[in-house]
């Protein structure tokens, strides 16, 4: 009987990787419709769809974001300024569009994974299992990345928010006191509304700029355009995208069946590697 394991294992291989394979296939491509991006002019536009901004415990952030694959072609804000209460509006200029860069770069991930997967004709039979987990790992690599693109937004300074094409998408023009960015994170579409403050050139001498991060709290401070700033009060507010939320989930499922025919191609090596004397 152990003579005939290596082939026996061979055989389980041949048939276990086509199954395990179209699997991972069909689920890679459902993540890939998720993200609604046209692939060309045949499919069309994508949809817009609107998104309400909240934030637990406060009312001083409100607005409405569209949303049209991985472009953001409308936001439409109210602040309410701290202490006077004054009432902020602004809103992108219509021939504007924000695109978020971490959706994009996600479905260019998951489509070069599907690319990996479906390359080979439909015939085609893997020799060993080194191949096997060769392909697996190079499909786990870019589902990765594209889950991470998502969980793991952009550390930027606040000189890079501030000198950012964003700031000009507004009508009327934002205050220069105020700077704002868009991210993602996991299956939420996220605003932050920086308010700040000059610094006098009196109050400077303790002066320590911020890093990069993800966000930044009151008080950090930097410099931009000869003048020193630094951050009074800062608002988030996000919104659930639905469709992200069913990406991540294929992202995970994917990720496991390839774990899943790792493990089977490991059981099957123990058998390859035995050497009964």
């Amino acid at each position: 009987m152990l003579t005939r394991a290596p082939l026996f294992c061979l055989i389980g291989v041949q048939q276990a990787q086509p199954v395990n394979t179209l699997l991972v296939g069909v689920v890679c491509d459902e993540a890939s419709h998720r993200f609604a991006l046209p692939a060309g002019g045949a499919e069309g536009a994508a949809k817009q769809e609107s998104f309400v901004l909240s934030t637990a415990g406060t009312d001083q952030v409100k607005g409405v974001l569209t949303l049209q694959g991985d472009a953001l072609c409308q936001a439409d804000v109210n602040l309410k300024m701290p202490r006077s209460n004054q009432l902020l509006h602004f809103a992108f200029r219509e021939d504007k569009q924000w695109k978020l860069q971490q959706i994009q770069d996600a479905r260019n991930h998951v489509n070069q994974a599907i690319y990996l997967l479906m390359k080979r004709d439909v015939s085609y039979h893997f020799k060993t299992g080194s191949e096997v987990l060769k392909l697996m790992d190079a499909v786990m690599l870019q589902l990765s990345r594209a889950r991470n693109r998502l969980t793991t937004p952009a550390t930027l300074t606040l000189p890079e928010i501030a000198s950012s094409g964003l700031t000009r998408m507004f009508a009327p023009a934002l205050p220069p006191d105020i700077l704002v960015n868009f991210y993602i994170n996991l299956n939420k579409l996220c605003l932050t509304i920086y308010q700040l403050h000059v610094l006098q050139p009196s109050t400077t001498k303790n002066f320590k700029p911020a890093g990069g991060s993800i966000l930044h709290n009151p008080g950090a401070m930097f410099e931009f355009g000869n003048q020193r700033y630094e951050v009074s009060h800062v608002h988030k507010v996000e919104c659930v995208v639905p469709w992200l939320n069913d990406a991540l989930v294929f992202f995970t499922v994917s990720l496991q069946l390839c774990q899943q025919l790792k493990d089977k191609i490991s059981v099957f090596s123990s058998y390859w590697n035995y050497k009964p004397y």
